[in-house]
């Protein structure tokens, strides 16, 4: 099945935009002026034992590797290579989503939520940086729980 067949099955609504390519969340701010919702920062994360994280959290914060660590409970977490983003997630730099996780078939990636995301409308790619979709907060989490994949509320 692929993400929009996933999308309808779980019943979840959602408006999509198409866009130019857009590689970093500065260059996704004009996006908002087109559709509504918090606009998300996504960081694909390993540790030196082999676990992924995917991280998201509102598109104006500064991520703190070090509290995600502590968080998590991961050693020495850095940024995973491009190479493990596409192996993983199927997806290249700049696509980075929530919504890769439909790739991942061997769980391998924990999601890492800011917690003030939560009841919010987010903007995600739709696992391709020229597509952005409002999806609500509470239809993210069942798509994640429809892949059987751990998160973090933080």
């Amino acid at each position: 099945m692929n993400l929009y067949e996933i999308l309808d099955k779980l019943n979840i609504k959602y408006e999509e935009v198409e866009h130019e390519a857009v590689f970093t969340a500065e260059q996704a701010q004009f996006i908002k002026v087109e559709i509504e919702g918090i606009g998300c920062k996504n960081l694909f994360l390993t540790d030196k034992k082999g676990k992924y994280f995917l991280v998201l959290m509102q598109d104006n914060k500064k991520a703190n590797i070090k509290e995600i660590a502590k968080i998590t409970g991961a050693s020495h977490l850095s940024f995973a290579s491009k190479d493990e983003l596409e192996k993983i997630l199927l997806l290249k730099q700049g696509s980075v989503t929530p919504l890769g996780i439909i790739n991942d078939i061997e769980n391998k990636v924990i999601l890492v939520i800011e917690k003030e995301l939560k009841d919010k409308k987010l903007l995600v790619h739709p696992n391709t940086n020229t597509k952005t979709i409002a999806i609500n907060y509470k239809d993210l989490i069942k798509f994640i729980e429809f892949g059987k994949h751990k998160y973090i509320l933080v």
